[in-house]
């Protein structure tokens, strides 16, 4: 790789290299508040940094990106590495190999984002005005107010933002968002476009936008409360929602299979399915659409112990990178039993609903619904892979304080099947 080679008080690159990684094991994480602004040669050690662990420690790169294009990436990002840069230019320039990694657990990532947003509103800094969607043109049309209030111009489409295209706009986002798929991408650069408008467009404190339907201009300020995606991972009410109808069908709403107190995620459900069984509910419907995963106990002891007839697995064989750094490669041989015991078990129809963010843990427990005959699989699909990496592990890049998350392991479903590649809803049945 052609590394812009300076030297800084007179220190061969290849030495500040060995010394920048050893760094990044013994150095405090660095923030936006403590980097300022870094040196080409710190950020060509960040990229060889970043390079070197992904490639020593990930367990099948293969399963996302062969090692050529992913030094073909890293070549273009070195090119643009030539000037001093603040860590919100760093992570632009970094981010570029996201899309190429194509992994939603192999990106590299800007350090706190939810804790550096949050503040950033305490202070007054106001965000992009609106929540969005891309539309299937690349376009992003308007949901709601910023933090999910009405607005009278939801669906309405941007078509510019402050003079400049806002379909180029979201192409550049775009190019820097972490995932699978372009679909997965697409939703998340959707969920979090404020950020990322903020990353690389700066945070004015009003927009001029040009909206489908007029040739005027709407000048419209910035807002200044906390986006929809952070209240609701702040909020268990809105991550975790049960509704339980009097015709028979119930939807419990799994945003998420994080909470801090589990204890208080397995009362919830049990609570729900003891309405279920008060009501005879006939058909459940689980949303996990946009569910972007957690720990698996939260879905075995919270859910599958009221439906699973039968041992499972949360997947097959695997490939994982042990600590020592060795490979190992096996099968999951030991199995979940059903809790054949439990009163509030549930023998109705199961539907899982997936949609583009569903991830992670999410997209285990749909793979395991659907190889065990627990579930129907439906909503939409090809956005994540159903051979999932997991056990992600997050190295802080020292010089620019951008964090790099790799996976562990790479799992197969239970099943063992690749195919289909992608999670997506069962076929509907023939009439």
């Amino acid at each position: 790789m052609a590394f812009v080679e300076r030297s800084k008080a007179l220190m061969p690159v290849f030495i500040r290299l060995c010394i920048a990684a050893a760094a990044a094991l013994l150095t405090p994480p660095a923030t936006a508040a403590t980097v300022g602004t870094i040196d080409p040669v710190d950020l060509q050690a960040d990229l060889r940094i970043a390079l070197d662990t992904i490639e020593r420690l990930h367990p099948d790169l293969s399963h996302s990106v062969t090692k050529a294009d992913l030094e073909q990436a890293a070549e273009k990002v070195s090119e643009q590495l030539t000037r001093p840069m603040t860590q919100d230019e760093a992570w632009a320039a970094l981010a570029q190999l996201n899309p190429i990694m194509a992994d939603g657990h192999l990106f590299v990532g800007l350090p706190d984002w939810r804790g550096q947003s949050a503040e950033a509103i305490r202070q007054g800094k106001g965000f992009f005005p609106f929540e969005v969607s891309l539309d299937g043109d690349g376009y992003p049309v308007i949901n709601t107010a910023l933090g999910g209030a009405t607005t009278p111009l939801a669906g309405r489409r941007i078509l510019r933002i402050n003079g400049q295209d806002a379909r180029m706009i979201a192409d550049t986002l775009l190019a820097r968002a972490h995932g699978d798929t372009l679909a997965f991408r697409t939703a998340l650069v959707s969920q979090r476009w404020w950020l990322l408008h903020w990353k690389l467009y700066g945070a004015p404190s009003s927009y001029d936008l040009v909206l489908s339907g007029s040739a005027e201009t709407h000048r419209v300020p910035a807002g200044y409360v906390l986006p929809a995606v952070l209240q609701q991972e702040a909020s268990f009410e809105r991550l975790f929602q049960c509704r339980v109808d009097a015709d028979g069908d119930a939807q419990m709403t799994i945003s998420a299979f994080y909470w801090e107190d589990k204890e208080r995620f397995y009362r919830f459900t049990q609570d729900c399915f003891a309405q279920m069984k008060a009501a005879s509910t006939k058909h459940l419907v689980i949303d996990v659409s946009a569910n972007g995963g957690g720990d698996d106990d939260m879905w075995k002891q919270g859910i599958l112990r009221y439906i699973a007839t039968q041992p499972y697995k949360h997947g097959s064989t695997y490939v994982k990178r042990e600590k020592t750094g060795e490979i190992t490669e096996g099968m999951i041989e030991t199995a979940t039993q059903p809790g054949v015991d439990e009163p509030l078990k549930f023998s109705g129809k199961v539907t899982v609903l997936i949609g583009p963010l569903t991830y992670s843990s999410a997209v285990l427990f749909s793979n395991v619904m659907r190889d065990y005959g627990f579930a129907t699989i439906s909503g939409t699909g090809n956005a994540a892979r159903a051979r999932q990496s997991g056990g992600v592990q997050q190295l802080t890049l020292p010089n620019s304080g951008l964090v790099l998350s790799y996976p562990r392991f790479v799992l197969d479903p239970p099943s063992g099947e690749r195919s289909p590649f992608f999670l997506q809803p069962d076929a509907a049945p023939q009439q």
